[in-house]
């Protein structure tokens, strides 16, 4: 057979035939690596060449094993596990288109040989998972992404979805970017509204129209509460839901069985003390308006000591809530 490629990529070719067709559990003995070396490349060599190549790549610095059995590639940039992971935080990322999930996952596929393929059965039903329709999103991170290095503006259009299932216009902001953050799988873009002169968290997937300006940006360690920068941990724990009001202190009791789901949410920060018959009480520094969301969430494990006006505003809630279901 003439060779459709010259027989000096041969090296270079067998890497990638033990990257495709080998692992641990599958082995490739030269006679199988010569004849797939032949079928995708056209190349045509002698068994002795196989082996020598080998040695080649073994001596290069890439870990290949033999045994009776063959040959494979022992290690790669990512463990199966470590792949598994990856695709997950794609699929779960509601911020990612559901075609470029789709291409994202098979390039973390090609990462391992074509066995891990077959039992990546997401890659079939990405479509299924709630995501986001705005392809704006990666081209916006990474105008955010020059904005910040360069200390400049940005410009967009904020919006909600209407009625029709669609991304309708809501506002026009002029923000200087700090920071995007991952949270409740969206991304957010946290940055001073330069109307408002204060700063707040955008969904990344609710902007479209998205510019650079000219107009340096404000510096975040002028405004009142971030003289020493971003403290991410209290970002973590204080924003549950990405409100930005000024995070108070709160006291809540809370049943024994739903600690988890405080240390989850507020991390070991949250201070725990016993209460007696089976509660404790917890006391967190949070946004009041994000810990409405989240004591309606907890509503059958957590109660609200204070402050007194978030204890009003709950009460006030379950109040509405019951004329609903109660058709009063």
């Amino acid at each position: 057979m003439e060779s459709l490629e010259p027989k000096k990529l041969a090296l270079i070719r067998i890497l990638h035939i033990l990257e495709k067709h080998s692992d641990r559990d599958h082995h490739l003995l030269q006679e199988k690596i010569a004849a797939l070396l032949e079928k995708e490349y056209g190349i045509v060599v002698e068994r002795k060449a196989i082996g020598r190549n080998l040695s080649l790549l073994k001596e290069a610095g890439y870990d290949i094993g033999s045994d009776r059995k063959g040959s494979w590639l022992d290690t790669r940039l990512f463990e199966d596990a470590e792949l598994r992971m990856l695709i997950d935080g794609v699929l779960s990322g509601r911020h990612v288109t559901a075609a470029y999930s789709k291409d994202i996952i098979e390039r973390l596929c090609s990462l391992s040989s074509k066995y891990f393929r077959s039992h990546v059965k997401h890659v079939y039903s990405v479509d299924e998972w709630n995501k986001t329709e705005n392809r704006d999103v990666f081209y916006n991170i990474e105008l955010v992404d020059e904005a910040i290095e360069r200390g400049v503006m940005v410009e967009f259009d904020y919006n909600k979805y209407g009625a029709d299932g669609k991304l309708h216009k809501s506002a026009s902001h002029l923000v200087s970017p700090y920071q995007m953050l991952l949270r409740n799988r969206h991304y957010y873009l946290m940055g001073c509204n330069e109307k408002w002169h204060d700063v707040g968290y955008y969904r990344m997937d609710r902007i479209t129209e998205m510019a650079l300006t000219d107009r340096p940006a404000t510096p975040l360690r002028s405004l009142s509460g971030y003289e020493k920068g971003i403290d991410y941990k209290k970002l973590a724990t204080a924003l549950p839901y990405m409100f930005s009001d000024e995070p108070v202190r709160i006291e809540f009791l809370v049943d024994e069985r739903a600690v988890d789901d405080v240390i989850d949410w507020f991390g070991k920060s949250a201070e725990l003390s016993p209460a007696g018959e089976g509660r404790l009480k917890a006391e967190v520094t949070a946004s009041p308006s994000a810990m409405v969301y989240w004591a309606m969430q907890y509503l059958n494990f957590v109660e609200v000591l204070s402050p007194a006006h978030l204890r009003d505003k709950i009460a006030e809630n379950i109040e509405k809530g019951l004329e609903k279901y109660r058709g009063q």
